[in-house]
């Protein structure tokens, strides 16, 4: 199995991303914004940062990077993608996925562990956790709140589309467990066929419990069960 981890100017979380999933048996390699060519690979990972300073918009220019051509034209073919953070509002950017990370309701960067409940365990992302189970997971970010217009909002939720919500200790998604506004209490999303995976939540950075807390793991172990059946 080989998983590339795209790198921007600017990117972060890339080396966090590559050891996660290494970890779960990966190989994996870094593939610069400028390069093309994703065919060898059975996973893409967008890394969390500030591509090109977060500049016009968070992932507004990053999306124009000569890579993301090949990136959605994975996606489109099935390929599972997944987008942290930054690469969360990149994938937005992109139109792989719908709406938008706009700046946190209150007006500061947020770097805090938070809890995110599972709302799907049928993708390949979650397969390893169980419905409604809360995680512990940081969060880095200045411009996380996900936003969408209501027509939007009501099919991400008609549809089953959300896939991770901030919540409190005991599982119920309240203002105060909510880090940035982000409209009902949105953590990540996935796309109509489900292989397209954003997350504002660092996953990667939650493998080890010297880290704090092995709670993302599962994503990356998840991920190494299915991508060889998504292969054939």
């Amino acid at each position: 199995m080989k998983a590339a981890v795209v790198t921007f100017p600017g990117s972060n979380g890339d080396y966090d991303l590559y050891k996660a999933a290494q970890q779960v048996g990966f190989e994996t390699d870094f593939v610069w914004h400028r390069e093309r060519g994703l065919d060898d690979y059975d996973l893409v990972l967008l890394p969390g940062g500030f591509s090109y300073g977060d500049y016009l918009r968070a992932g507004a220019i990053a999306r124009m990077s000569p890579i993301m051509e090949d990136v959605v034209a994975f996606a489109s073919k099935g390929g599972p993608v997944l987008g942290i953070c930054n690469g969360f509002q990149t994938l937005c950017e992109s139109g792989l996925l719908p709406g938008a990370l706009v700046r946190n309701d209150v007006l500061r960067f947020q770097g805090m562990d938070v809890r995110i409940r599972v709302e799907r365990t049928d993708l390949a992302f979650t397969s390893g956790y169980e419905e409604g189970q809360v995680l512990r997971i940081p969060i880095a970010h200045g411009e996380g709140n996900f936003e969408a217009d209501k027509d939007t909002l009501e099919r991400l939720e008609g549809e089953g589309r959300v896939v991770f919500r901030y919540v409190d200790r005991h599982g119920n998604p309240t203002d105060e467990a909510n880090p940035n506004g982000s409209w009902h209490n949105i953590a990540g999303i996935t796309n109509e066929a489900g292989n397209v995976l954003g997350m504002m939540p660092h996953p990667e950075r939650a493998t080890e419990s010297i880290l704090g807390s092995d709670d993302g793991l599962s994503l990356f172990s998840s991920l190494a069960a299915s991508v060889p059946a998504l292969s054939t």
